[in-house]
């Protein structure tokens, strides 16, 4: 794939997050009632240390993921580049939440001790995952996780429905990752009990 310039970068980042936009009331009720506690667990369970954990819920959407880090008494905040969710998220938890597009981060240094990014690292093109991934070590005390769920693929990326998306198998996106500086701990597919090509999810553990 050619290399994307600043302008094509900036042009995924707004009309991804225009797409969003538009789409946020009917993504809120589509999407409240998911059960991710799976993978919610799955973080919590491989940060190190004694609880609670302040948790960088990246790509929150909505909220309905800080509220159950909150509800199992953890310090989570959130982060999101739609404005309207950055709305919707803080009426709904009372949290901090962050409004920063995935491609202009600016994180704290060593603030967490977790990172949840559920179905939201897909949308960062592969040549942008390095700096980000990086981005998101440095926010990361020494040792803290990061956890990703993406939709697995075949190392395409590209436009669907309105917004960009980068679909790797396992191999590349370890690759990406352990490049990356991270330590990987463990990887499963979603959702459980299914078999493989009914599983369009791949989650990942890694720590710093």
């Amino acid at each position: 794939m050619p290399r994307l310039s600043k302008a094509d970068l900036a042009e995924i980042s707004r009309r991804t997050v225009a797409h969003y936009a538009q789409q946020a009331d009917e993504f809120r009720s589509g999407t409240w009632d998911h059960d991710v506690s799976q993978n919610l667990d799955a973080l919590l369970g491989a940060i190190e240390g004694r609880p609670p954990f302040r948790v960088l819920d990246f790509g929150c959407g909505p909220g309905r993921d800080l509220l159950a880090l909150r509800a199992a008494g953890h310090e989570p905040t959130g982060l999101d580049g739609t404005l309207a969710f950055v709305a919707m998220a803080r009426e709904a938890t009372g949290e901090t939440v962050l409004h920063q597009e995935f491609l202009a981060l600016d994180l704290p240094d060593a603030a967490f001790d977790g990172v949840f990014a559920n179905a939201s690292l897909f949308h960062v093109p592969t040549q942008e995952l390095p700096r980000v991934l990086a981005e998101l070590r440095a926010c990361l005390r020494p040792g803290g996780v990061l956890f990703a769920s993406n939709p697995r693929g075949d190392d395409t990326e590209g436009w669907s429905r309105g917004r960009y998306g980068a679909f790797h198998d396992f191999e590349s996106w370890r690759r990406i990752v352990v490049d990356a500086g991270f330590l990987e701990i463990r990887h499963y597919y979603r959702p459980p009990g299914l078999p493989r090509d009914q599983q369009p999810w791949l989650a990942s553990l890694w720590r710093r």
